[in-house]
């Protein structure tokens, strides 16, 4: 039986389904991930004989390849979300976790171009966690 996982956008204009068995979950640090997400790093699983297929929104999805380099993006054009993408260059299946509304059974293979890691985030053990927006929730004690 064949693994399938489901995302959407965040608007809900597009859905997708990946059939297939993910071979690697890197945290990506470098510069064109920050850049790309907004935030320190990106969260992407690699499935090499992985299936995409778009259930909805198809023509609302855009894709950006970054020039002179194998950097690729796919997002939602109405709400901006990040969505999988088919990278060519590594025959493969490239998926943004916090697409996904599927649970995955895997954990994060690796942190990679930690090089290019952003300095405010280099060591968040002693940030204070809140399960909400702080004043709204209690905090949790972990």
């Amino acid at each position: 039986m064949v693994n399938k996982y489901y995302g959407s956008c965040l608007c809900g204009r597009v859905s997708y389904e990946v059939s297939g068995d993910f071979d690697a979950f890197y945290l990506c640090h470098c510069s064109r991930c920050q850049k790309d997400t907004g935030s320190a790093h990106a969260a992407n699983l690699f499935a090499k004989a992985g299936r995409l297929v778009w259930l909805k929104g198809e023509a609302d999805v855009t894709h950006y390849q970054h020039p002179g380099s194998l950097h690729t993006k796919s997002f939602c054009q109405c709400c901006g979300s990040a969505l999988p993408s088919f990278s060519e260059s590594i025959n493969c299946v490239v998926v943004p976790a916090g697409s996904l509304d599927t649970p995955i059974p895997v954990t994060p293979t690796a942190k990679i171009f930690v090089a290019n890691c952003a300095a405010w985030s280099a060591d968040l053990s002693n940030v204070p966690s809140f399960d909400a927006l702080p004043g709204q929730a209690k905090r949790d004690p972990k």
